[in-house]
């Protein structure tokens, strides 16, 4: 199972005790997580942060919610298979990745 683990500074461990970070492709950024799974394909499970700390320039970077935009919106994938969980301490963003998810796979199945 291919998993990816999306965060600008947790480990792993923070977030699944009882996993290892051998079990996960970690990506820190927006534009990795875009240039990741473009070149990889789409994993089967994505853990998200939303807030992804600052870009190059000091700026707010794009955050989870643009990543999981990204994923529904603009990177053509079949998302039917995916999974997800969202580990954002921020739980306006949090629920609103999980919502725009949790629809788009509902749309999906026929639900």
């Amino acid at each position: 199972m291919k998993k990816l683990f999306l965060d600008d500074v947790r480990t792993i461990d923070m977030v699944y005790p009882n996993s290892s970070e051998d079990e996960f492709d970690i990506i820190r950024s927006y534009s990795a997580f875009v240039a990741h799974i473009k070149q990889y394909g789409l994993p089967d499970f994505i853990s998200f942060d939303n807030d992804l700390g600052l870009d190059e320039r000091g700026e707010i970077a794009p955050d989870g919610l643009a990543a999981a935009k990204w994923l529904v919106y603009e990177s053509g994938f079949d998302l039917k298979n995916l999974t997800f969980a969202v580990h954002s301490a921020n739980p306006v963003a949090a629920e609103q990745i999980r919502g725009l998810l949790t629809n788009y796979l509902r749309f999906l199945h026929g639900n």
